[in-house]
């Protein structure tokens, strides 16, 4: 038999150009039909059974090891974002408004390229890996992982170990991001409209001032992270967004604001909600307003499993070197990969994939997003071997 490795090299260009493939021809949030259609086709060729229909578009490959032991998931979102590619590269996007920004096409093709490598050695594997292909991640509040579950996708398989890669632009290739405990936030939305009374610039007293209300609003909400959140906890609430008024010349009547809330402890975020709501409606009494608050409760906090989070250190320095997993940072962006971990343990990874001029690079949802695809086959690999490792650990641990 071959190694991982061996089998990683035999399919690299597959790699390459799927993600291509799926960059050029980018599909929203619970549109990706031709994109599980691709993933399907390419389960078929390598040999791997699946089962789909998922969330709709949401495929799950299943390979059965020739030993007996346990199952571990791998997971890849498939979906791109409402974004104008700005690039220049070959492959840019052939969809008007629509772009791979958060590297999603990437995810897919490296949990490809690791589904070959493991049906390559399937005799070898002492259990089941699932390959799960999960549409929506960028669908907010609802996403897709918990379709995928409510349409039982781990029915007839329920795994014991659940992991999932993201490419991190702050990393370089060939490091391993893993934390063992807090990996991203969680991510609430919320939607405000303030109604009034419109009237004339010069008469102010005869109407009342949305833009003054949504003013005074906005400002007190501030105060919750600053007064009212302890230092030491992590939150952020921003206004992304404000509508507001006709005319230079007009009192509007109403206003709107939009904003998100993130956090990583449950019960800071149900303070900053509990506030959210008290600020709110006393300012509106006070200004004699009225006020429709959409609150959205998003994705929980993406919260590893300590053991499982070791598993994926273990494995990324005996493939890629003692160094290479630095220590990181949490960060406070949302992911949908967290619903699994509320019911499977398991452990969120970022792929450091950095391109070679760090001064050039984009962020994560930016137009101008790049990725260098030298990390690719690596994720391919640590993939494979850290369900590999996990199964051979379970394994062991119960004999």
């Amino acid at each position: 038999m071959g190694t991982i490795q061996s089998y990683i090299n035999d399919i690299e260009k597959d790699i390459y150009q799927i993600r291509r493939q799926l960059h050029k021809y980018p599909e929203l949030s619970g549109e990706e039909v031709n994109t599980s259609a691709l993933v399907k086709e390419k389960l078929t060729e390598y040999g791997i059974t699946y089962k789909n229909g998922f969330a709709k578009t949401g495929v799950l490959g299943i390979i059965q090891g020739s030993k007996p032991g346990r199952t571990v998931a791998l997971r890849a979102d498939m979906d791109a974002l409402p974004i104008q590619e700005t690039n220049e590269h070959t492959f840019v996007s052939e969809v008007d408004g629509k772009m791979h920004a958060c590297g999603h096409d990437a995810h897919t093709a490296m949990l490809l390229g690791a589904g070959y490598a493991l049906k390559q050695v399937e005799e070898q594997l002492e259990g089941t890996v699932l390959l799960v292909f999960q549409p929506a991640e960028e669908a907010s509040p609802i996403g897709g992982s918990g379709p995928m579950m409510e349409d039982g996708v781990f029915d007839e398989y329920k795994p014991d170990v659940i992991y999932g890669q993201h490419v991190w632009l702050g990393l370089p290739v060939g490091e391993i991001g893993v934390r063992d405990k807090e990996m991203m936030g969680a991510s609430d939305r919320f939607s405000v409209k303030v109604t009034g009374r419109g009237g004339h610039a010069s008469m102010p007293h005869e109407g009342n001032d949305a833009i003054i209300i949504a003013n005074q609003m906005i400002s007190s909400l501030q105060t919750i992270v600053s007064r009212n959140v302890n230092p030491l906890d992590s939150a952020v609430l921003t206004i992304g967004k404000i509508e507001g008024g006709h005319r230079y010349n007009v009192i509007p009547k109403e206003v709107t604001f939009e904003g998100t809330v993130r956090t990583y402890k449950p019960e800071v975020k149900e303070m900053i909600k509990q506030r959210f709501h008290t600020i709110l409606h006393q300012t509106a009494d006070a200004f004699d307003a009225e006020i429709d608050i959409d609150y959205f409760d998003g994705y929980p906090a993406t919260i590893n499993t300590p053991a499982y989070a070791q598993q994926a250190r273990n494995t990324a320095k005996r493939l890629f070197g003692e160094k290479a997993t630095p220590e990181v940072e949490p960060a406070l962006a949302g992911e949908d990969f967290s619903r699994f971990l509320l019911d499977y343990p398991g452990a969120f990874i970022w792929l450091g994939t950095q391109i070679d001029d760090a001064s050039e690079q984009k962020p994560l949802h930016d137009p101008g997003f790049q990725l260098d695809e030298k990390a690719l086959p690596m994720g391919s690999r640590f993939l494979a071997e850290v369900a590999l490792d996990t199964l051979h650990s379970l394994s062991h641990q119960e004999g």
